[in-house]
């Protein structure tokens, strides 16, 4: 099992290392999910993840999350072939946590410097906290 700390990483990057690395048959754990990084400005993320949140109906969905956890496990999952044995079988070994869980606290963490802010060329980045907070979810880390 392979814990990382989201903590500072780029959301894009952390999602496609981490569907790799599942669909080679890792088990992982991500912490700190609410901490993970968007790249471009706050207000153009945000109106792009409400138009996310808006399409489809109530009834026949697609259905995007609030929560931060659950945007990064969804941002996973599309990199996922999900409706697949294999790629189910692989989205199954994906844990999502925000914050650190007790389980979790002694167990030694990984960090992907491919992933890092200090690879990307822009100063204009959100946390994922602060998305999903103005999409209107409660984020409680545990």
């Amino acid at each position: 099992m392979t814990v990382i700390d989201a903590n500072g990483l780029i959301l894009g990057r952390l999602a496609s290392i981490v569907a790799h690395r599942l669909l080679s048959g890792e088990q992982i754990d991500i912490i700190n999910a609410e901490k993970a990084l968007v790249s471009g400005s706050p207000e153009t993320t945000v109106s792009k993840y409400k138009t996310m949140r808006r399409k489809g109906s109530k009834e026949r969905g697609p259905y995007f999350p609030k929560r931060s956890d659950m945007i990064l496990r969804r941002t996973i999952r599309g990199m996922l072939p999900y409706k697949k044995a294999f790629g189910k079988a692989a989205f199954s070994r994906l844990r999502v946590y925000m914050g650190i869980p007790k389980e979790l606290t002694d167990v030694e963490v990984e960090t992907l410097n491919s992933a890092h802010k200090s690879r990307l060329s822009t100063i204009k980045v959100t946390d994922l906290e602060k998305v999903s907070q103005r999409l209107g979810a409660k984020n409680r880390v545990r």
